[in-house]
Formats: structure tokens, C-alpha cells, sequence
């Protein structure tokens, strides 16, 4: 725990000019980002008794081992430099929610030939118009069969449609009059385009001006005596009218409006927000966050300002955005939001009406939302608390292991052997840490000396980090150049555990290469498999621990994550060994000719029997590139005659290869 005053720029140093700051740990990892009016007076307040600090500063300032910052020329500069920073460096004490790319939204696809509409999650892409999101898939399914009627767009996908159009016919969506039907011609690449356009624009909540056009229509199709013209009318409009009805109106017709609603305690904070397009809802979503640094509802509401349109443009920033309470740079963040939509843009909370009754409308989702998480996590956060409590006490750690790591070994039969490293932290799989290893230093099977490899390896690279950043003392003559980016290294942090999947000697190999390098304050255990016990270096006997422990639950995840990930990566590995033929060896042979040279001679053991003429006749093949072809396939030693064991006959092989020209046999 570091010091503040260790740290303290000295007086004057700081400027008194608006600004971003960061505070780094020990490891230059940059653990908060911060703006600024007055950096002088912002940076002062964190460096006055650590006793009269709120206990989330103290700790972030105890955690820090230095401070940093950059001076601006304006506040909105100092927002735009904050949110990149934020998104850059994913500081632990910052307010982070919960991404929402798991929310649905409808996307319609103009940046394709024939646009397209789908329920589409994840970011956006440039090109696709998006209305939502929405709460569930299905709701989006049942608006979109609606407007089908009226609008009717493509909505398969790319091999459906290519498929239709080579075989000439429509799918049944093109039969029953919910599909223009592009692939076969039924419209132009125009026409479809302009029903694309037309069923945005109604999603979009310009709806009155299409259903009076409709309306119109109809009454002129019935003055004219063509009924059916007039009856397929009627139901689009009902069609249009029940789709509508889906979202309930809420305010004027022409608002256009975001509302966002804040419920909060002492450690988490649930955000929603509502989306009224046209005066009618149009999506809805939520996130929650833990209250890691001290911030007020104000501050809640700017950084959920910061995280809704920190990526949007255009109309996707809306003309109002109403919130239950105004951030410090309220003149600051509404410029921001301004510059994005490039047209004014209002921030402010409602005080009376349909607005103010719909601000408590999404306030009681928030609460709601609030109380359903932590009745979900409550369980969850115990029981992940309750295992590593339990590991910390069987195997007499000083503290419980937030970070542990675990490893494993996999090969067939001595061949394609590889390891797998992956991260639990506090109880939870971290798989943007996972790591995968093949084993250089040997040939063949050896678990126990793959083992010391791979822990080897991996902490090496650990001790590598550290004397970038200065933090272990290098051999004399070795620089030491701190690193100043602050993005997370592969391998910057131990764990607190590592656990092997083996038993005594692979914990003692493991043990051995964290000797080896000079690593003392890393645990190690294995858990051997038979009989699921825990063994520690240097004891003849295992821990066991209670079959309904958590802990011993805990380390069988983290085993057969270990194990899983392994046998996925050496299957791969394998894969791609067995695919592999003579053909591969040849340099600069690509993959079309090799189809081309299988494809003229129906195999690879034809294409061996052929003379460099021959080869020469397939296109795209010259004389030097054939007989570079036939001495590879030379050096290849083909297997053996397949036998029919039943009457001794030789089978003579006469089928094709593999459409990329590979062949498993040498």
C-alpha cells in the first residue's frame, strides 16, 4: 500500500488549467482517469489526509503509486479526452457498466445491393440502420411479420438468397406475399431499395404521413370499383395500426427523446434508459455497476451519458435527453452530445407533465432492476466468496487466491503436444487471459518436463514485464525502459495460485521452474484426477478436501476449463497435420491450383503418375511449376495398398482427393 505523499507533484507543478489526469499502481497500470476544470484544485483533494477521504478515494490513492495529466484547451476536450482514455485503458476504479451488446435491436442492412432485415446484436456497423434496441428477439419477430404485409423486404440471408436465385424460385416468404421477392427479378434492385427506405421511415415514427397516403389509396381503389385493391389495403392498414399498437404512445407525437433514470445504493448503481422515437417507445435498456470509485447520482448520469453515445452519430443521438439529475458540466457534456448529433441537443430534467410521469415510469424499472440483480448475485458473490476462502484455508494461503491460473498438457500419443493456461479471477473465467503453448524444447511425451516448460515460459514472460517497468532489477548492463502506454500485458500479473492438472510430480516441476526463476510468493497445487486430490509441493500426502466443499468445486472448473481448452487446441493442431498433403510442400503452389491440379487428374495418386507434360496441360500450371509439383510428389512416400482382409485382394485406390489437393498419407 503505497503512500500518497510519496507521490505529490509539487506545489506549483500542477497547472491550474482544465484537464485529464491518471493515477497509476506500482505496475504503470492505469487504475483511474479524471477530468478537470481546475487540475490544481482536482488533484489537491486527493492528496489531504487519506482519513477524510471516502473509502472507494482512499483506497484508489493508496492503491496508486503515481499521477499523470494532460492539460486541454476546453472542458468538451476534456470529456472527449476522458472517454477515450476510459475506453483505452478500462481503469479498476472508474465506473464501468455492464456492456449491452447483448440487447437486440432490428438492423436493416442498406449498405448491401438488396437491403435486408434482421434482428441483429453486437456493435454497429457502418451502413445498417438500427431501431431499438429492444428487450427480447421475439417482440422485434413479431413487429417485423407485421410490417412484412406492407413493406415487403427481404429477410433471408445471403445463402438463402443466392440459393433462390440460382434455382430460379422464391422462398415460401416470396409465395405468400411477404417477400418482394429480388433473387428472382419480381422487383429491381431499386424497387426493393425504395421498400427498404419506406419501412425505415415508418420505424423511424414517421407514420401518420404513410397511413394517410394508404388511406387515401384505399378510398380511391373502392371509388373505382376495385375491390380487392381496396381489401388489401384495408389489412395493410391494420396490419400497420396493430405493429404500431405494440408501441404505446407516451408523448407528442413529434418527440423525439431519451430518458434516463438513475437507483442506486452504498455499492451498486442500476441505470435505464427509454428510447421515444415519434412520441412512442422504441427500445429500452439497462445496465448495472458497482460503485467502485465515489461518485453521486450526477456523476452516474454523466458517465451513462458518456457510455450511450460515446460511439453514436447523426440521429442516434436524439434532440432531448432527460435525466433525473444534471452533471457538474452540464454546458460541457451538452455541447459534446451537440457536436455528435451535429444539431443542438437538450439536456435538462423534466419538472411537470407526461415527461416527468414517464421519468418515474423508467425510475421504478431502474429500482426494479436494482433489486432483481442483487437477488441474483447475492447467492453467486457468497459462494464464490465461500470457495476461495476455503482453498485460501485448505491450502494455508495468506490471503484468498483472486487470480488463479491453471494449466495442463495434451497430446495423442506423444504427438502434437501443446499446453493451455487459463485465468480465474475472483471465482469467474477470464477468457480474454487464456493462453495456449506448444512445446518446443523436446520431442515426445513427457508431461512432467512439459510441465516445468510451460510454467517456465509463462513466468519468464512475467519477470520480462517487470523489467520493462523497472520493478525487478535487472543484470548489470540490462536497461531497464519504463513502459508508458498503461494497457494490460499478456502476462504483467501473477496469480495468487497456480494449480497444474496432475499430482505430485507435476506440482514439484511446476514448483521447480518457479524456483528456478527466482518466484517465491506464488502458491502451487495440483489436482489429480482418480480421486480429485489436492497436492501441494513437497508432501507426501494430499489435501483432501469434503466432496460438497466449494473450494474443491472451484478447482475442478478451473481444471476442466484447463483441460477443455487444451484438447480443443491440440485437436485443431492435429486437424490441420491430417488435412496437410504433398501438395502443401510445393512453395508458391496456392490453393486454386491445387483444386485445378486434383480436379484434371481425379487424384493425387494420377497427378503423381503424370509426366511434367502432362501437368503442363492443367491451366495456369508452367514447366517449372510442374516439375517442381512432380518432385514433391516424388520425395512423398505414398502408404501402403489398402488389403480386403477378407479375401486378400489389394484395393486399388481410385477416389478423389480432398477438394484443397491434401492428402493425410505420406
Amino acid at each position: 500500500m503505497a503512500d500518497p505523499s510519496s507521490y505529490r507533484p509539487q506545489p506549483g507543478q500542477v497547472p491550474d488549467s482544465p484537464g485529464v489526469y491518471k493515477f497509476r499502481d506500482e505496475h504503470r497500470r492505469v487504475i483511474y482517469v479524471g477530468k478537470a476544470k481546475s487540475l490544481r484544485q482536482r488533484l489537491a483533494n486527493y492528496f489531504q489526509d487519506v482519513a477524510g477521504l471516502h473509502p472507494r478515494t482512499a483506497t484508489m490513492v493508496t492503491t496508486a503509486a503515481s499521477v499523470e495529466w494532460t492539460v486541454v484547451s476546453t472542458e468538451v476536450e476534456a470529456l472527449q479526452l476522458e472517454y477515450s482514455w476510459i475506453k483505452e485503458f478500462d481503469p479498476r476504479f472508474n465506473v464501468k457498466y455492464r456492456d449491452d451488446k447483448s440487447y437486440p435491436s432490428l438492423a436493416v442492412t442498406m449498405n448491401e445491393e438488396y437491403p435486408r432485415v434482421q434482428v441483429m446484436r453486437g456493435p454497429k456497423k457502418k451502413g445498417v440502420r438500427y431501431f431499438g434496441p429492444y428487450g427480447h428477439a421475439w417482440a422485434i419477430r413479431e413487429t417485423v411479420d407485421l410490417m412484412l404485409r406492407v413493406f415487403p423486404v427481404r429477410t433471408c440471408s445471403a445463402g438463402v438468397f443466392k440459393r433462390s436465385a440460382q434455382i430460379g424460385r422464391p422462398c415460401l416468404l416470396g409465395y405468400i406475399g411477404k417477400c418482394s421477392a429480388p433473387c428472382v427479378g419480381r422487383v429491381t434492385p431499386e424497387e426493393h431499395r425504395e421498400l427498404a427506405e419506406d419501412f425505415c421511415d415508418f420505424m423511424a415514427g414517421r407514420t401518420g404521413t404513410y397511413l394517410s397516403r394508404l388511406e387515401k389509396e384505399m378510398h380511391e381503389a373502392a371509388e373505382e370499383m376495385e375491390y380487392e385493391k381496396a381489401a388489401r389495403l384495408r389489412d395493410d392498414i391494420g396490419a400497420l395500426r396493430r405493429a404500431m399498437e405494440k408501441n404505446a404512445v407516451v408523448l407528442a407525437d413529434a418527440t423525439d427523446a431519451d430518458l434516463i433514470a438513475v437507483a442506486e445504493d452504498e455499492l451498486e448503481a442500476a441505470v435505464q434508459i427509454f428510447h421515444v422515437r415519434g412520441g412512442r417507445v422504441r427500445g429500452q435498456r439497462g445496465w448495472v455497476t458497482d460503485k467502485v470509485e465515489a461518485v453521486d447520482t450526477a456523476g452516474l448520469v454523466e458517465h451513462a451519458l458518456l457510455q450511450l453515445y460515446g460511439e453514436e452519430k447523426g440521429e442516434a443521438v436524439p434532440k432531448e435527453v432527460l435525466v433525473p439529475a444534471l452533471p457538474e458540466d452540464t454546458p460541457a457534456l451538452s455541447q459534446w452530445l451537440a457536436d455528435r448529433r451535429g444539431s443542438q441537443v437538450s439536456l435538462r430534467i423534466p419538472q411537470r407533465g407526461d415527461k416527468k410521469a414517464l421519468m418515474e415510469t423508467v425510475h421504478r424499472n431502474a429500482q426494479q432492476s436494482l433489486a432483481l440483480h442483487k437477488t441474483r448475485r447475492a447467492s453467486d458473490l457468497t459462494t464464490r466468496s465461500r470457495a476461495l476462502e476455503e482453498i485460501a484455508e485448505a491450502l494455508e494461503l495468506d490471503s484468498a487466491p483472486l487470480r488463479i491460473e491453471c494449466f495442463d498438457i495434451s497430446h495423442l500419443q506423444g504427438d502434437d503436444v501443446v499446453a493451455s493456461m487459463v485465468v480465474f479471477e475472483d471465482g469467474l473465467a477470464r477468457k480474454s487471459e487464456y493462453r495456449r503453448f506448444q512445446i518446443k524444447s523436446f520431442e515426445g511425451q513427457d508431461d512432467v518436463r512439459s510441465m516445468h516448460e510451460v510454467v517456465s515460459r509463462r513466468f519468464r514472460r512475467y519477470l520480462q514485464e517487470k523489467l520493462k517497468t523497472g520493478e525487478w532489477e535487472a543484470e548489470e548492463g540490462e536497461g531497464a525502459v519504463p513502459e508508458d502506454d498503461g494497457r494490460p500485458k499478456r502476462f504483467a500479473y501473477p496469480p495468487q495460485l497456480v494449480v497444474v492438472d496432475g499430482g505430485q510430480p507435476q506440482v514439484a516441476a511446476a514448483k521447480r521452474a518457479l524456483e528456478e526463476l527466482g518466484v517465491d510468493d506464488v502458491a502451487v497445487c495440483g489436482l489429480a484426477k482418480r480421486l480429485e486430490e489436492v497436492w501441494l509441493p513437497g508432501e507426501d500426502d494430499p489435501v483432501v478436501l469434503p466432496r460438497t466443499s466449494e473450494g474443491l468445486y472451484l478447482l475442478q472448473r478451473v481444471r476442466d476449463e484447463a483441460h477443455r481448452f487444451a484438447i480443443q487446441y491440440q485437436r485443431n493442431k492435429r486437424g490441420k497435420r491430417l488435412k496437410s498433403g504433398p501438395l502443401d510442400e510445393v512453395p508458391g503452389l496456392g490453393e486454386s491450383r491445387k483444386q485445378a491440379l486434383v480436379k484434371h487428374f481425379g487424384s493425387v495418386k494420377k497427378l503423381r503418375q503424370a509426366t511434367i507434360d502432362q501437368i503442363c496441360e492443367v491451366p495456369g500450371i508452367g514447366r517449372k511449376t510442374a516439375e517442381t509439383v512432380a518432385a514433391a510428389l516424388a520425395r512423398a512416400v505414398p502408404a501402403g495398398p489398402a488389403v480386403n482382409t477378407a479375401t486378400g485382394e489389394i484395393i486399388e485406390d481410385e477416389n478423389p482427393a480432398p477438394a484443397g489437393g491434401g492428402t493425410s498419407r505420406r
